[in-house]
């Protein structure tokens, strides 16, 4: 059994680490930039330690910084969270070339998943439904107009090494296909330091649905059903919900088979995220996330497990705690992300907390490391909380939600809490009739676009 494990990340997904070693007996390093030194997480951990000045390049994602905090507290093992180096493999080779443990997937398998063709090409070859596209890179504008004609347009150009909306471009014809290409390729060429692209077809109106895999590492592995992920913005989840409003008991069957079968098949250990577009009944693979997302709150509600005690189990060597037959959804449960950020630009707003009050009653969870007085500082996302709401159906959580909201206090930045107060008027939201371009038109039209 681990005894002291770290937390290589900070804010809301730390604490939520720091919880779940403190209920498994297990002691919390905490790690943290100087700007994080009255953070809530150097706070609750067991011990802390500084690894850096402001700038994540200097501390959060300073390998030898991190591995030297282990060394410096005798921490066995690291919990990376999400982002940072969560989906670092040259990460987790050291690590283990250390002799310590990384808390998630093998470094095979990120750098796998993590180039998007060959990710596409191992999940095709395993049975997982996909989108028509380019089976390799395109090395040119001439080789995407050919492709583009065959495949029938509209057609997106994605960077293959890409992930948050950057490097991404439709084209609706062969003129627009040209600028595409071209543009798709400058811009992964910035922003990943990599300009290799594909091309896929682009659905006109899909959801997106993402499915909760967890595997032993030993050829055993489940799925904890799907997550509707369709509310974005600028390719960003906003709001999700578990399970997809639009998905049927057979359809979930299905697809969760297929991808707890791809992921038993791979050897795969730990939490990962298998994502997908879906449209008139069927689903196209797009990517998979080798961590804990963001969104996994939702997943814990309706099932009432703990992922982030499962993930330090499976690490130690331990079997899952239970098998595909012990899960069964119950009822329905909503998360929302604050941001501090300022409507309708959305841009960034850190600043002094002068006072926070976060919701309570049935079926309520705030996920957040905000307190009276805290800094936001200006270093980092802008995430600054989950609120998560569960209830025996949709209609339930979605009061919840409205009730939760109203309870909710954060004063001193601007938030995005006015937007969830507004999108819960929606018709189409209260439905569940949304589809990954519902947000955009909406902003356009109430806020004047964001």
């Amino acid at each position: 059994m681990f005894e002291k494990i770290l937390i290589a990340n900070r804010g809301e997904i730390a604490l939520r680490v720091i919880r779940a070693c403190r209920e498994m007996g297990i002691r919390s390093v905490a790690v943290h930039s100087t700007a994080d030194s009255d953070a809530m997480h150097v706070r609750m951990a067991d011990e802390a330690i500084c690894i850096g000045p402001p700038s994540s390049t200097d501390s959060y994602l300073s390998v030898p910084a991190i591995i030297a905090a282990c060394e410096v507290t005798g921490a066995q093992a690291i919990h990376p969270g999400y982002g940072f180096l969560s989906e670092n493999a040259n990460f987790v080779q050291i690590v283990e070339d250390h002799d310590l443990t990384f808390i998630g997937p093998s470094a095979r398998h990120i750098r796998m998943m993590g180039d998007k063709i060959t990710a596409k090409d191992t999940m095709k070859a395993l049975g997982v439904p996909c989108v028509p596209g380019s089976e390799a890179g395109i090395a040119d504008v001439e080789a995407a107009l050919e492709l583009g004609e065959e495949i029938g347009y509209p057609v997106i150009v994605k960077a293959t090494a890409g992930g948050g909306g950057r490097g991404m471009k439709v084209a609706h014809s062969a003129t627009e296909m040209q600028s595409a290409f071209r543009t798709a390729r400058a811009e992964a060429k910035a922003a990943f330091g990599n300009d290799e692209v594909y091309i896929e077809k682009y659905l006109t109106t899909p959801r997106h649905i993402e499915i909760q895999v967890f595997g032993d590492g030993k050829g055993k592995a489940v799925h904890l059903a799907e997550r509707d992920c369709s509310l974005q913005r600028r390719h960003q989840k906003v709001l999700e919900e578990a399970p997809g409003p639009s998905i049927s008991q057979s359809e979930r069957d299905r697809i969760g088979k297929i991808c707890a079968d791809a992921v038993a098949e791979l050897g795969y250990s730990g939490a990962g995220t298998i994502e997908f577009l879906y449209e008139n009944g069927e689903f196209y693979f797009i990517e998979m996330n080798t961590r804990l997302q963001v969104e996994h709150p939702v997943t814990e509600a309706i099932f009432g497990v703990d992922l982030v005690r499962e993930q330090i189990r499976v690490a130690e060597g331990l079997p899952m705690s239970f098998g595909q037959d012990d899960l069964e959804i119950n009822g329905h449960a909503i998360e929302v992300r604050i941001n501090a950020e300022k409507l309708p630009n959305f841009s960034p707003c850190p600043g002094r907390i002068t006072h926070y009050h976060a919701p309570g009653g049935l079926g309520v969870r705030m996920d957040s490391a905000l307190y009276d007085g805290y800094t936001i500082p200006p270093y980092y996302d802008s995430l600054i909380g989950k609120l998560i709401v569960h209830g025996r159906d949709r209609p339930e959580a979605i009061a919840r939600l409205h009730r939760a909201l109203g309870e909710l206090i954060v004063d001193g930045v601007d938030t995005t809490i006015p937007l969830f107060h507004a999108l819960l008027t929606e018709p189409d939201i209260l439905a569940g009739t949304y589809n990954i371009h519902w947000l955009e038109h909406w902003l356009e039209s109430n806020l004047g676009g964001g």
